[in-house]
């Protein structure tokens, strides 16, 4: 918290929303993870009524001190990307761990969820996650332990959102239920999972062959993937007013 606040005095913005968006927020931290935190911020109204806003940075990024990864997005670009369906956007307003929320921009996001998350462009996301991870890492016989979880979370999250058409949630747990009557790939995932957790970030352990199994499985499953870019209700007029109501409300002045 101390560094958030630090943050909005240095930038005279309000932090609406921050969350820890990781392995911790996952499940699946090591002793030694970063803690990534990231935020929503909005500036005083006057700051957006200018020719060159759009010239303006829209990040406020740190470098990582202590562990502690914290950056954020301006209220107008996280808006923009979440009517794009940005998969990290749509993470954050899932997340358990919250370190700060207005009560007012993430809830009214969340409510338009429904009708601006395409399924559609996560699922073509979390596949492109999961096939540069396992390309690059685990098709070897010693390969990096965290990066079986790079691979396992976006597969398990297409599955979710094939099977109910909406976004996934971030925990790893209650994505793996989605594959628990497997009972071989089950164990090999609770034993994967609990060496995890010990382990520091860098270790390497053994291939786990019903795990590779289930992984190639999966990515031949949708080798000729393309999302579908039409696939929306919404409209941006739902997106105006929660940014004009966040602008309204902030007490900060320029």
């Amino acid at each position: 918290m101390r560094r958030i606040t630090a943050a909005e005095q240095e930038h005279n913005v309000k932090i609406l929303y921050a969350v820890e968006s990781g392995s911790r927020a996952w499940g699946f931290a090591s002793p030694n993870s970063d803690y990534d935190v990231r935020f929503i911020y909005a500036h005083p109204k006057d700051w957006y009524l200018t020719v060159n806003v759009e010239d303006k940075r829209d990040v406020i990024e740190y470098p990582i001190v202590d562990e502690i990864d914290i950056n954020g997005w301006d209220i107008k670009k996280a808006l923009k990307l979440f009517w794009k369906s940005n998969p990290a956007f749509i993470e954050w307003l899932q997340s358990p761990i919250v370190y700060v929320d207005d009560g007012h921009f993430a809830a009214q996001a969340r409510e338009m969820m429904p009708r601006v998350a395409s399924s559609y462009k996560g699922i073509y996301h979390y596949l492109h996650m999961a096939k540069g991870n396992y390309r690059e890492y685990l098709k070897k016989d010693v390969v990096p332990l965290k990066k079986y979880f790079y691979v396992l979370r976006p597969l398990l999250a297409i599955i979710w959102l094939e099977r109910y058409d909406k976004p996934a949630p971030i925990e790893f747990d209650v994505l793996r239920k989605l594959v628990a009557d497997n009972t071989l790939l089950d164990s090999a995932i609770t034993d994967l999972l609990a060496r995890k957790k010990v382990s520091l970030e860098k270790e390497y352990a053994s291939a786990v062959p019903v795990i590779n199994d289930f992984i190639e499985s999966e990515l031949k499953r949708h080798e000729s993937y393309a999302a579908n870019t039409t696939e929306r209700d919404a409209n941006f007029d739902e997106l105006n007013i929660l940014f004009q109501s966040v602008l309204e409300s902030n007490p900060l002045r320029v």
